[in-house]
């Protein structure tokens, strides 16, 4: 039977964020404090009884980017039949209550936070160990997401969610204030929301009111800011806090005050623009509320997260040309959107799907809802189709011919496309039905997309039976097909040895022979190189497995201790590029084999699958 990585739920809030970090190729290193990894002293034992220390502050992680208006850019900021030895991503929701008072057994601790627990697919309470902590926040803090790998980034969610101890050195709202906001440079705006949920309101820090501000805006929800208004703006003298005021007098019934409100932000300045008509028209969604707005989007250079929030919350449509101006992870922010239709989500759940946000299965629900929508027409019906006949068609031939032009289509989030024009977003949307086609020469060049396909949502086991199939083709359909499988699936069924490997080598034609070395160096981290043949291959591909830079030390380090948190944050690290392309093969080696020492095998194995379907 198909075994799941573990159903770590897929969060829902109503979250949505704006960052968009520009994501660029930059040295891991650069970003690592000194010092970071590096193994700590043993604490000496004092001679005598010493008095208890005096209390010292919790020193804070760097401030956010000044301003939440126009100031802050939007900027980043199942199984098929019997087989398959991973799971599907994330799927189920949980729905967390808060705002409530409670009474002090019911309160949450700050000194373990997160909502998966070890039995809901955690990584352990010492996920992120008991050290470092402020060196840890800074990491997460200044890592640029989204990044190049969808299994990297599923497994990232993973750690960031575990129920883990807070390490020494941070305070424990500060510490999810970090997590949260990964999560939303990321794309997962309801998973931070929903960490975020875990700290009672009157524990948050300054650090946290900004994140849930950002978290509430990503989710198109500007109502939750309501209950932390009171507490928040004697925290934050932020703007869309003074905003937020009029929205949620207005909320209240009480339009007196929200017109007030709102004069005088305009009198000041506190608002302007577009930035302002957006507040107005929140307060016109209020109950009472006479005020009619009229939205024009003129003279607006970019996207923000008060204007994405404000707008998706309000149903006013951001125009195409301001996506362009931030990251993906926006549009994974508006898949989840509630107030727009199924075609104004489309592109969003693309985006989502490809960075891991979405899973297949929560992708492929998607469309099968929008199928069947009452005025489904267009891209509804022929996507229905396609899907239709990819899992029920009658012949395989004419199942794979569905799945082939479901992966060719055009990309509705005009994300980029991989080798041979495969949109990898749509490959989990038909994982499953890839899984259950009985392994046929009829495939012909569709065979490592089919097998890729199987890879992005954990079907190894089913993608091993095409090793004899693969092993049929030539050219590089073959050389593909051969790569995720040596890589992938759990124990290979085709040939791996140093003469196979330089065949592949010698028949790469991509730049500078990138895909051959991303090879060597996840078959080696995976430990599948004939030991005689490793030291040459390594040696001939320019890879050296001795830990130099601060980022390699710094990840062996993490996985040594056994800390899967700190080694997942660390790939991550390892990823920075929205750029296959760009991932140097050593920072391959390093990842996969600090995953593999730290139990993370499944996920050493699909990430290296991912640069053979996804590099070149």
């Amino acid at each position: 039977m198909a075994v799941r990585l573990k159903r770590w739920h897929a969060l829902i809030g109503a979250g949505a964020v704006a960052l968009a970090i520009p994501v660029l190729a930059q040295a891991p290193e650069s970003i690592l404090p000194e010092g970071f990894g590096a193994p700590q002293p043993a604490p000496r034992q004092p001679t005598q009884p010493q008095p208890a220390p005096t209390p010292t502050p919790t020193p804070t992680p760097p401030p956010l980017p000044s301003g939440s208006l126009s100031d802050q850019a939007a900027e980043t900021v199942p199984g098929a039949p019997g087989e398959g030895s991973l799971l599907n991503e994330a799927e189920g929701e949980t729905i967390v209550e808060g705002g409530v008072d409670l009474p002090p057994a019911a309160r949450h601790s700050l000194d373990r936070i997160g909502p998966l627990t070890p039995d809901l697919g955690g990584l352990g309470s010492n996920a992120f160990g008991h050290a470092e902590g402020l060196d840890k926040a800074r990491i997460m803090a200044a890592t640029r997401a989204p990044i190049a790998s969808r299994w990297a980034s599923i497994l990232l969610r993973r750690a960031l969610l575990t129920q883990s101890d807070t390490p020494a050195g941070i305070a424990g709202a500060d510490w999810v204030a970090e997590r949260s906001w990964l999560l939303l440079r990321m794309g997962e705006a309801d998973n931070a929301r929903l960490l975020i949920q875990g700290v009672d309101n009157d524990r948050y820090t300054r650090r946290l009111y900004a994140i849930a501000m950002q978290s509430l805006l990503a989710s198109a929800d500007p109502a939750g800011m309501c209950p932390l208004l009171p507490r928040a703006r004697d925290f934050s003298s932020e703007p869309s806090w003074f905003m937020a005021q009029a929205i949620c007098a207005s909320f209240s019934a009480d339009q007196n005050s929200a017109t007030a409100i709102l004069n005088q932000a305009e009198r000041r300045g506190i608002a302007r623009g577009i930035d302002y008509r957006l507040a107005e028209k929140a307060v016109g969604a209020g109950p009472s509320s006479r005020r009619a707005v009229k939205i024009e989007w003129a003279g607006v250079d970019r996207l923000t997260t008060w204007r994405f929030g404000l707008a998706t919350a309000t149903n006013v449509a951001i125009p195409e040309e301001l996506y362009a101006t931030v990251g993906q992870q926006v549009r994974a922010w508006q898949a989840r959107a509630p107030m727009l239709s199924s075609l104004q989500r489309l592109p969003g759940t693309v985006a989502a799907t490809r960075l891991g946000v979405f899973s297949g299965t929560a992708a492929r629900g998607f469309y099968d809802s929008w199928n069947s929508e009452p005025d489904a027409e267009g891209p509804a019906q022929d996507i229905g189709d396609l899907l239709r006949t990819a899992y029920a068609g009658e012949a395989s031939e004419e199942r794979i011919k569905a799945m082939h032009d479901f992966w060719s289509r055009d990309r509705a989030d005009k994300g980029p496309a991989g080798p041979g024009g495969v949109d990898y977003a749509a490959l989990p949307v038909i994982a499953r039905a890839a899984a259950t086609v009985k392994p046929e020469a009829i495939a012909g060049e569709d065979t490592p997309w089919l097998i890729a396909a199987m890879l992005s949502s954990g079907y190894d086991r089913n993608a091993a039976r095409w090793s004899e199939i693969a092993e049929g083709l030539s050219g590089n359909a073959r050389q593909r097909s051969w790569a995720m499988l040596a890589t992938g699936t759990p124990q290979p069924r085709v040939p791996i040895g140093a003469s196979r490997i330089r065949d592949f080598i010698g028949a790469d034609e991509s730049k500078d022979g990138r895909v051959g070395h991303y090879l060597v160096a996840t078959l080696a981290g995976l430990d599948r190189i004939p030991a005689a043949d490793l030291e040459g291959l390594l040696r001939d591909t320019g890879i050296d497995p001795s830990p130099r830079g601060k980022w390699a030390r710094a990840i062996m380090a993490a996985a040594s201790r056994g800390e899967k948190g700190t080694v997942a944050l660390l790939v991550a690290v390892g990823l920075q590029t929205s750029d296959w392309n760009a991932v140097p093969a050593r920072h391959l080696y390093f990842i996969t084999a600090a995953l593999k020492q730290v139990g993370l095998d499944p996920y050493a194995r699909m990430i290296a699958a991912e640069a053979m379907a996804r590099a070149g």
